[in-house]
C-alpha cells in the first residue's frame, strides 16, 4: 500500500511538471501593448487597383491573407494579418496614418496636458483637460472623443481619470482638404480622411501621456477611448489603430463605424458607403458605392477585429434607422468570431438597446458598460463581460460569414 501511494505521488508530481511546462510555453494573450503598432515590420499586402479587385458578395474572411494564399486562425499569426487589414483600410478608406514623428514634447500644468508635434518645421499643438481622481494614482483613464457621452459617473465613481481629445485641433468635422492643422505637417496627405487624422491625433495624445508620466499619474496599461455617433466612429478607429488602448467603447457609431458596408447596402434609409460624409474618408472610396461595395477587399467587421486581442464594447440604438444597427449586429456577430477563435470571447461585446435618445445611454445598458470598465480598466476578473444583446435575433447573421474557411463566396 505504501509503494502504491508513493507511485501515485510520483505520477502526480510528473503531471504537475508537465502542466507547468505547458502553461509556460503557452503565454497568455496580452490585454494591451506598449507600442502603437505591433505589425509595423510585417510584409505589406497587395493593394490592387479597383478594376483588379475580386467581387466578394459576403463579408470577407478576416483570417484569410490578402493574397488569398493562406488562412491563419492562430493568435501568433494575428499581428501580421491585422497589419494587412490596417493597410487595406488605410489604402481604400482613410489614407495612410503617419507614424510617430521624431520631434514631440509634452507638459502638464493646471490640469492641462499640452502636446507639441513638429514635422518639417511646422508644429501642431494639442491641449487636453485632464480630470484626475483624488489620491496619488496612477489612475486608469478614458479619453473622450470631443466629449465623453457616456455618464461620467460610471468612470469617476471608480477613480478613472477623464481626458478630453479636441478633434478640431487636428482636423475639423467637415474638413476643407489641404487647409486643416494636420495638413501643415503632412501636405502630401491632403486627400486623407478625418478618421485617419483623428486617429493620428489620439495616438499623439497618448505619446504625450507617456512623455509626462512622471508628473501626470496615468496608468498607461489601462487606457480607454469612447465617443458617440461620429465620435463613436472616431473611438473605434482610434482603438483599432493604436494597440496601447486597452478598452474601446464605441457608442452608436452607425455606418462607417461598426456597421458593415456590404450589409448596409441591403437595408433601407441608412448610412451606406455612398451616403456617408466624405470629409471623413478619402474621396476615392466613392468608387465602392452601391453595387460596387462587394469589390471592397475588407469590411468593418475587420475594422472591429483590429482591436483584438484587446477589449471592445459596441453600443447601439435601433430607434434611429440611419445608424444601420441591423448591419451593426451582423458585423458584430462576424467580428466576434475573431475573439472566439483566440479563446478570449469575453473581450468583445455588443449591446443594441432601444427606447432612449441618441447618445443618451439608458440605465438598462449601465451593467455592460460597468462590467467592461471593471474588467479592462480596473482588472476585476470576476465580472461577466459576455455581452450579446440586440433585437435582431431573427436576422440570419451567420449567412454573411459561414463561408469562412471554405470556398470563396
Amino acid at each position: 500500500m505504501v509503494k502504491k501511494k508513493s507511485y501515485l505521488s510520483i505520477v502526480s508530481m510528473l503531471l504537475l511538471i508537465i502542466v507547468s511546462i505547458s502553461c509556460t510555453n503557452n503565454k497568455p494573450i496580452p490585454l494591451v501593448y506598449d507600442v502603437e503598432n505591433t505589425g509595423i515590420d510585417c510584409p505589406k499586402p497587395p493593394l490592387p487597383s479597383f478594376d483588379q479587385l475580386p467581387v466578394v458578395e459576403l463579408l470577407p474572411d478576416p483570417f484569410l491573407k490578402s493574397d488569398g494564399s493562406k488562412r491563419y486562425t492562430s493568435f501568433k499569426k494575428w499581428a501580421c494579418r491585422r497589419a494587412e487589414i490596417k493597410a487595406e483600410i488605410e489604402h481604400y478608406e482613410i489614407g495612410p496614418k503617419p507614424v510617430r514623428p521624431d520631434s514631440i514634447n509634452a507638459s502638464f500644468d493646471n490640469d492641462i496636458l499640452t502636446v507639441n508635434i513638429t514635422v518639417n518645421g511646422n508644429t501642431l499643438t494639442l491641449t487636453s483637460t485632464v480630470k484626475l481622481p483624488e489620491g496619488e494614482g496612477p489612475f486608469p483613464a478614458v479619453i473622450g472623443m470631443d466629449m465623453l457621452a457616456l455618464p461620467n459617473h460610471l468612470f469617476t465613481e471608480r477613480n478613472v481619470a477623464i481626458i478630453g481629445f479636441r478633434s478640431a485641433q487636428v482636423m475639423s468635422h467637415t474638413q476643407t482638404r489641404g487647409q486643416e492643422p494636420i495638413n501643415k505637417l503632412y501636405p502630401e496627405l491632403e486627400y486623407m480622411g478625418a478618421y485617419n487624422a483623428w486617429s493620428w491625433g489620439v495616438s499623439r495624445l497618448i505619446d504625450g501621456l507617456e512623455l509626462t508620466n512622471n508628473e501626470l499619474p496615468i496608468d498607461l496599461k489601462h487606457l480607454a477611448v469612447s465617443g458617440c455617433s461620429y465620435a463613436g466612429k472616431m473611438a473605434l478607429f482610434a482603438g483599432a489603430f493604436d494597440e496601447r488602448i486597452a478598452l474601446t467603447i464605441a457608442q452608436e457609431p452607425g455606418g462607417g463605424g461598426a456597421a458593415a458596408w456590404r450589409v448596409s447596402e441591403t437595408l433601407g434609409n441608412v448610412e451606406t458607403l455612398g451616403r456617408t460624409n466624405y470629409a471623413w474618408f478619402v474621396e476615392s472610396m466613392k468608387a465602392f458605392s452601391e453595387e460596387n461595395v462587394a469589390r471592397l477587399p475588407h469590411d468593418h467587421h475587420e475594422l472591429m477585429a483590429m482591436v483584438a486581442p484587446r477589449a471592445l464594447l459596441v453600443l447601439g440604438n435601433p430607434d434611429y434607422e440611419w445608424l444601420a444597427d441591423e448591419s451593426g449586429y451582423v458585423s458584430c456577430m462576424a467580428a466576434r468570431e475573431v475573439w472566439k477563435s483566440f479563446g478570449i470571447a469575453d473581450r468583445f461585446g455588443f449591446s443594441i438597446v432601444a427606447g432612449h435618445g441618441h447618445c443618451r445611454l439608458p440605465e438598462s445598458q449601465y451593467p455592460e458598460v460597468e462590467a467592461f470598465i471593471e474588467k479592462f480598466l480596473l482588472g476585476n476578473t470576476t465580472v461577466d463581460t459576455h455581452v450579446a444583446k440586440s433585437p435582431f435575433e431573427d436576422v440570419d447573421a451567420e449567412k454573411w460569414y459561414s463561408w469562412w474557411g471554405t470556398e470563396k463566396p
